[in-house]
């Protein structure tokens, strides 16, 4: 990195981090995800690798009314506690953020009334300590656009950001950092074939920082500018239901070259899901040092679970299919997946349990689908023959054959979402 880059990262993850970190990594992963598996395997590695762990929730997943996990922010810091204590992590050095952070739990609504829920929400996650606010008020509420101009998308902003500083005031709480921007990616991935991305221009992140600026100083939130960490742009990084466009560094050059002119911030990617170390690390080079993942992660658990259902087909343990029972629960509560996939009826039936969107991780967490995967768990041997493994779980093979992990259905389960962790480890690790 160059120089303004390094000064820039450590100027951003000190006001992150505070004195949780000593030695300031070049990057961090944000692991948006409320599946427990994919937070006890993150923490599992953070332990492992003496490591702050950045664990978000985002805005329709948690909310004041519950989300559609059915927690609140306290809930869902209080879930992510419950399982760091499971595993020995420590609390400190945990750090909550807030996803996209808006009206858009609410869209369907006037701005008034979708604006107003979104402030109630900001508060909420203030108050349960969430420490690290993504402000994303770039879509249109009732009777507006699908996508507000920049200097409304600002004005919003700045009205959740005023929010926050207030509610952290109020309870004597330090007050967070903030990521902004107006080219926000759809929060789980698109839901087409990509063929190229537009990547954000040079012009388009100065005059985000501008507008942002302006308007955070008219909303009497200049002292919440001045921890304001990154910002989201694209960079030519995605996912859709079917592909993965994988950065190319020459693409983002200009965009990259800005941050020279943007003292103490970092650059946000999100979707980098799917996304190779190579890639990655470059990301990190240019100065896209906190990487967002989500569900790449649970798309890892779902093929371990799937491989370890083959496992038992072959070893005939009985039971019923975990493929037919998803499939069997996805019918029944669709609200999940239609309209995000398209095609043939066995187009669609594909893309349910296969695409790169996993829209099937939305499901896991319900009683029927937990209930299968622990008949699924009960049914296996202790341990799996580790030529199955081979056969139906190469991703954590290696790890078997060498001893690191045992051949136990919940540890392979783990050793799958580590697996897809380990690229970020190696991306954003000091140098």
């Amino acid at each position: 990195m160059s120089n303004a880059l390094d000064k820039n990262r450590e100027s951003a993850f000190s006001k992150l981090f505070g004195e949780r970190q000593q030695a300031l990594p070049r990057g961090i992963t944000s692991v948006c995800s409320a599946h427990p598996l994919v937070i006890e395997a993150a923490l599992q590695r953070g332990l492992r690798e003496g490591a702050v762990v950045l664990v978000e929730a985002t805005c329709n997943q948690v909310n004041q009314e519950g989300g559609y996990t059915g927690m609140t922010p306290v809930a869902f810091r209080r879930f992510i506690e419950e399982i760091a204590k499971k595993v020995g992590f420590p609390m400190g050095s945990i750090i909550y953020g807030g996803d996209h952070l808006g009206p858009n739990p609410w869209k369907t609504l006037g701005a008034d009334e979708a604006m107003a829920r979104a402030e109630a929400m900001v508060a909420a996650y203030v108050e349960a300590g969430f420490e690290k606010l993504h402000l994303d008020t770039s879509m249109g509420c009732a009777g507006e656009p699908a996508a507000l101009d920049d200097e409304e998308t600002a004005e919003r902003a700045a009205r959740l950001a005023k929010v926050a500083e207030d509610t952290a005031c109020r309870i004597g709480q330090r007050p967070p950092v903030y990521i902004i921007g107006t080219e926000v990616p759809p929060p789980g991935g698109a839901t087409h074939a990509i063929e190229e991305l537009e990547v954000t221009s040079p012009d388009a992140a100065l005059k985000t920082l501008d507008i942002h600026t302006s308007a955070f100083k008219k909303a009497d939130a200049g002292a919440a500018m001045d921890r304001v960490i990154g910002i989201v742009v694209q960079p030519g990084v995605e996912f859709g239901n079917a592909n993965v466009v994988l950065y190319e560094p020459g693409r983002a050059q200009g965009l990259a070259s800005t941050l020279g002119r943007m003292p103490g911030l970092l650059f946000e990617a999100h979707s980098t899901d799917y996304q190779t170390v190579h890639e990655l690390s470059a990301l990190v080079d240019d100065g896209f040092a906190i990487l967002k993942v989500g569900p790449g992660l649970t798309f890892a658990l779902r093929e371990a679970l799937y491989g370890l259902d083959a496992i038992r087909h072959v070893l005939d343990c009985g039971g019923d299919s975990l493929y037919a029972q998803m499939e069997a629960i996805m019918q029944a509560g669709p609200h999940h997946w239609v309209g995000h996939y398209a095609g043939s009826a066995d187009d669609i039936r594909f893309q349910r349990h296969f695409s790169y969107s996993d829209r099937i991780r939305y499901y896991w967490p319900g009683k029927q689908a937990t209930d299968a995967v622990d008949a699924l768990f009960a049914a296996l041997p202790d341990p799996i023959p580790e030529t199955l493994v081979s056969q139906y779980l190469g991703r954590v093979y290696p790890d078997v054959v060498s001893g690191r992990v045992v051949p136990r259905a919940r540890d392979l389960c783990l050793a799958a979402i580590d697996a897809a962790l380990a690229p970020y480890s190696v991306a954003t690790a000091s140098q």
